[in-house]
């Protein structure tokens, strides 16, 4: 039987969680930055022994706190999600195996085995946002797909977006109805899309 992506997507709030990234390095830096790129009021704390002068700048612009300090269990107190990314394997699995006893979501970074999520691709236009996975298989493939989805996607989908939200509020009838105007009206799309295969 061929191999499936069982992953199941979802899009976190991630300004009303707590985040605890471990790592001051070049791949804390990068797992930070693609949190902020794409939330960028998202809830995070990073603690690490030192930081790349890069981190404190979008730290301080993000309003992300930097502790200067050792990972302790500690810091995994009242968090939801924590992010493993140091150079340390030995330490990551240790923020692993204490995020599991806490019931925590986790993310070591470069090690699929020891991950609850991924963060993958993302394109973001507006209101409209596409998660990219390969499964943890192909970082390289997530990311020219993202640079395809962000030529193909139209730069005034945002306003469709927006005018669609309007015209729901003004349909009257159930959740059905509702459901069949809005398909009716957006069929354009597809046809299109159709046409021009």
């Amino acid at each position: 039987m061929e191999e499936r992506n069982e992953l199941y997507p979802v899009f976190l709030k991630v300004s009303k969680l707590n985040i605890l990234v471990v790592g001051g390095g070049n791949v804390g830096h990068e797992k930070l930055h693609f949190l902020l790129k794409s939330s960028p009021n998202a809830n995070v704390e990073v603690v690490a022994k030192w930081f790349l002068p890069e981190t404190e700048e979008l730290a301080l612009k993000h309003g992300v706190k930097l502790t200067k300090s050792r990972y302790k269990r500690k810091f995994l107190k009242k968090r939801h999600v924590v992010i493993a990314a140091t150079n340390d394997a030995k330490l990551n699995k240790r923020v692993y195996r204490h995020a599991k006893k806490r019931y925590l979501l986790a993310n070591i970074a470069d090690t699929p085995d020891l991950c609850d999520f991924y963060m993958g691709g993302i394109v973001n236009k507006g209101h409209v946002k596409i998660a990219i996975s390969t499964n943890g298989k192909s970082p390289t493939t997530a990311k020219r797909l993202r640079q395809f989805f962000e030529e193909v996607i139209p730069e005034n989908v945002n306003e469709m977006v927006e005018n669609l939200n309007e015209y729901r509020k003004t349909i009257k009838g159930d959740f059905e109805a509702k459901v069949n105007q809005l398909n009716s009206l957006t069929e354009s799309l597809i046809e299109k899309k159709e046409k021009d295969d």
